[in-house]
């Protein structure tokens, strides 16, 4: 537990009353997707009023909020808390928005109570990797239902220290790696006209020097082609990949691969240290996926700066969206967004760096208007 934390008086708390339980909610108080100012006024109060009149909230929302659950006893009879008030599970990150449920669910199908816990499957205390083998007949179900709690995946240090990334080491890493991939064919291009990859065959039959601006354009379109097409990558691999369909019968291994791809990221969506990529799978992975393409692609390395810097675009968003405090109309938009697919529609909303595919695959998450602006600080 942070000794900060452990030494926070009642006044630095923020405990609210629903129905007849109450709630420590000052850890996630500034990440409420709905907003800081949703919260405004209910320090010290029942919200029980407020929040049946808000939008009804998801199953995932629901069960989140059993986390920030506090005893009775450390609660004094007018609500304030005490000195020494303890959450009923600790977190190193803050919390999310309760999110409106499926508008084809019945308005107060959770407004009156909270999921039956499903964490006595697994043992917070050990290695989290090993133990989805066991769960695997409730493992869908089970990812998908939020904690703020820190996890450890791995028992051994050294592999658990490789699954955790801080958000500065990939712009550290992947910028360098971009400009060395495009930096080649466009300083070939400058020097000499005749040697840009996509037309050299037609220049040495034809004996005929292009200008250098249309070779230059021409390179331009085939990094602008790499962005689009990390859009549909990071789409594909969101859709059919990191969110393939898994059932009771779902092997130990395709469990344990799921959880650790992105399973792991549902269930703990707050944990900071795993909201971004690792740059040494991220470049296997970029390999991979590149070798094939590198044989009918034109300007191939100006594909893949252009591809690698939409891949950096969208994971310095991710992080963003979790953490950041957009003031803007679109970044305040796909912060909702993401979140919408998080904790309400887990089956749609598959773009994060951007929604053009989830239109043209008509998985968009359509969300409702807001009669305020958000703040998150």
């Amino acid at each position: 537990m942070d000794p900060v934390n452990d030494r926070m008086s009642s006044k630095d708390k923020f405990i609210v009353k629903y129905r007849q339980q109450y709630y420590d909610i000052s850890h996630f108080l500034h990440k409420h997707p709905g907003g800081i100012n949703t919260l405004k006024g209910l320090n010290q109060g029942d919200m029980t009023a407020r929040f049946m009149k808000a939008p009804p909230h998801s199953d995932a929302a629901m069960y989140l909020m059993q986390e920030y659950k506090i005893n009775d006893q450390d609660v004094d009879t007018n609500g304030r808390g005490k000195t020494n008030v303890k959450r009923r599970h600790v977190a190193e990150n803050d919390g999310v928005e309760l999110l409106e449920q499926p508008s084809d669910q019945k308005e107060d199908r959770n407004n009156n109570q909270l999921d039956e816990s499903m964490e006595h499957l697994v043992d917070w205390s050990k290695a989290m990797l090993p133990q989805i083998a066991n769960i695997t007949e409730h493992y869908d179900e089970w990812a998908h239902k939020p904690v703020d709690r820190p996890l450890r995946l791995f028992g051994p240090w050294y592999l658990e220290m490789c699954t955790k990334t801080p958000w500065w080491v990939v712009p550290l890493f992947w910028i360098p790696v971009i400009i060395q991939c495009g930096w080649q064919d466009f300083y070939t291009s400058w020097n000499d006209a005749n040697q840009v990859g996509i037309l050299k065959n037609y220049n040495e039959t034809n004996r005929i020097k292009l200008p250098l601006s249309f070779q230059l354009t021409v390179l331009c379109a085939c990094f602008i082609f790499g962005i689009l097409l990390w859009t549909f990558v990071e789409y594909t691999l969101h859709r059919w990949v990191f969110h393939v369909k898994l059932t009771k019968n779902s092997g130990p291994w395709i469990c344990t691969f799921h959880f650790l791809i992105h399973g792991l990221h549902h269930k703990v969506p707050f944990d900071s240290m795993r909201l971004v990529f690792p740059p040494l799978p991220g470049a296997v992975l970029a390999s991979i996926i590149y070798l094939p393409l590198s044989f009918f692609l034109f300007n191939p390395r100006v594909v893949l700066s252009g591809a690698l810097l939409g891949y950096l675009c969208y994971d310095m968003m991710h992080y963003y969206l979790h953490y950041g405090n957009p003031s803007t109309k679109h970044m305040v938009h796909m912060k909702r967004y993401h979140f919408q697919h998080h904790f309400s529609h887990q089956d749609l909303g598959y773009g994060i760096s951007s929604p053009l595919w989830d239109v043209i695959f008509k998985t968009r998450i359509h969300l409702r208007k807001l009669r305020y602006q958000l703040r998150w600080s």
